[in-house]
């Protein structure tokens, strides 16, 4: 018996119960696949949008600044653009902060959504996992109480397997979810670290020029 003839026999003796798992395996993978693409896009974008602007925050160009980050989709120019508007109205430490941390608020939710749900498939797949597992030992306990004895052996074989390979299909993908969970929230911390990182850098750079500079320049 060759690999394919393997995994189709196991998914086979799995029962109906491998279809809801097959579903939530699915679903758990694409989001998955979005995920680790938003988020790379995301980082890349916001080192590359931040290398373009530092230079110019350095310089003094907010002005410049200002028209490039408001035409930006990326989270780092999001925050800067709420810098920058507040900094027209109030050169504040703290208003700049504020107004910089109502667009983290923005940022933040974008970048964790759906991720949790990894977690709560690689929980629900385990437990129907489990519930096909007791299925199969229903039926095996049914098949040594009342099939004949010639067919008692094979009824409780086929049984046995329902409830073996259920219980493993969902370990086998339950474990990575959560693997991958852990990783696109190890991804998220970093790229949310990345922007405050990015905000303390330039709040100091505001309270150093501001006075001497204006947005209009």
């Amino acid at each position: 018996m060759n690999a394919f003839q393997t995994v189709v026999k196991f998914f086979q003796d799995c029962g109906l119960f491998i279809y809801p798992s097959l579903l939530i395996m699915a679903l758990g993978v694409s989001i998955a696949i979005e995920r680790w693409v938003f988020l790379r896009r995301a980082r890349s974008q916001n080192k590359r949008e931040w290398s373009q602007m530092l230079p110019q925050l350095q310089g003094g160009q907010l002005k410049e600044v200002l028209g490039h980050a408001s035409k930006s989709d990326s989270a780092i120019a999001n925050i800067v653009t709420h810098g920058l508007t507040r900094l027209q109205s109030s050169r504040r430490r703290e208003d700049l902060d504020a107004a910089m941390e109502e667009g983290m608020m923005e940022i933040v939710p974008r970048l964790e959504r759906r991720t949790h749900y990894l977690a709560t498939f690689a929980n629900v797949i385990t437990l129907v996992g489990l519930l096909g597992t007791i299925i199969g030992l229903i039926k095996a306990f049914t098949a040594v109480a009342q099939v004949n004895p010639a067919e008692k052996a094979e009824m409780l074989s086929a049984s046995i397997s329902i409830a073996m390979n259920n219980t493993a299909f969902a370990l086998m993908v339950a474990i990575p979810f959560l693997l991958i969970h852990a990783f696109l929230q190890a991804r998220t911390s970093e790229i949310v670290d990345g922007l405050e990182a990015a905000k303390i850098s330039f709040l100091n750079l505001m309270q150093r020029i501001a006075p001497e500079h204006s947005t209009n320049r």
